[in-house]
């Protein structure tokens, strides 16, 4: 990993020192604790505001080359009220949900209003790249335990954070909350351990072999490729996984297909990853279809304008 994360002069915010001498990478584990640990210069941005969170993200102040403070609320993640095409994508999704799943939720409304619909289900487990401010509704909710998981077993496990204030002081200090890198927890020998791996995440368009692009919008790359692959991947190498890929059938204002006979831009997913794709208008199983088959069932799937 140090090839290709090696960086002269590093500089990151972590939360106060404690005790011991730790300061803790909080919201950004990421590939930020692997760059920490390798670079010739770490600079520490202290942050009152940054929560303390547990797990392999602590750095000792013997090595830290400089600190300083910078006492600043955190960006917040404002999240929306659910429409009604999340709700029906959502309700879709929650029903192919089990008891005991171990969640990953992407970013965006269809994951969020997924995590809501999720309530009433029980001992729930969490292993994601990002957690949202959802999560916190489902542990109120008492859905989540993570005791059915193999790995991790009874903790929330994450690598990076993006949500509201109750999202930080949930993860703040709490035991039960533990934070890795990414080349932990985005692998996916690591999340195929785990029965029962549910992925939800969001994309711009899929074509009628069944590829994607999530990170390619209106001429220009909006967004990495993140770990989108990774759980889908780790989703289906898990005993009983499933992995959704949730979106409109149409752009914002309803005069394009985000189901298309060709892409617009980059491949984020090539056509053979994808197994479950949903819209508002129902649901298909890419697995084990042929061109003709992928064509047919995503068709059903947009909007009959």
């Amino acid at each position: 990993l140090s090839d290709f994360n090696h960086m002269n002069v590093f500089m990151i915010t972590f939360s106060p020192m404690d005790r011991h001498g730790y300061f803790s990478l909080g919201t950004s584990c990421d590939y930020s604790s692997t760059v920490a640990r390798d670079c010739e210069m770490l600079i520490v941005e202290v942050n009152k505001h940054m929560p303390r969170v547990f797990g392999e993200n602590l750095i000792h102040i013997s090595e830290i080359h400089a600190i300083v403070e910078n006492h600043i609320p955190l960006i917040e993640l404002k999240d929306k009220e659910p429409s009604d095409k999340d709700k029906i994508i959502s309700s879709t999704i929650a029903d192919m949900v089990e008891d005991g799943a171990c969640l990953q939720f992407g970013i965006g409304s269809i994951p969020n209003s997924v995590a809501l619909s999720l309530a009433n289900h029980k001992n729930l487990g969490i292993h994601t790249e990002m957690l949202t401010s959802s999560v916190v509704d489902l542990y109120k909710s008492g859905a989540i335990t993570n005791r059915k998981k193999s790995i991790h077993k009874y903790k929330t496990v994450f690598t990076l954070c993006w949500g509201n204030k109750s999202l930080h002081d949930f993860i703040d200090d709490n035991p039960s909350v533990e934070s890795y890198p990414a080349w932990h927890i985005n692998d996916p020998a690591i999340i195929q351990k785990n029965d029962n791996v549910v992925s939800v995440n969001s994309i711009v368009e899929i074509d009628l072999f069944g590829q994607v692009n999530s990170e390619y919008l209106q001429g220009h790359e909006f967004s990495g490729v993140g770990g989108q692959r990774d759980f889908m991947s780790g989703a289906f190498r898990s005993k009983g996984g499933k992995s959704f890929l949730a979106f409109h059938s149409t752009t914002r204002d309803d005069k394009r297909s985000k189901i298309v006979p060709v892409l617009s831009g980059l491949v984020t997913d090539s056509r053979m990853e994808p197994m479950f794709v949903v819209t508002e208008h129902g649901i298909t199983n890419l697995k084990g279809k042929t061109n003709s088959e992928r064509a047919l069932s995503l068709i059903e799937l947009a909007s009959p304008r």
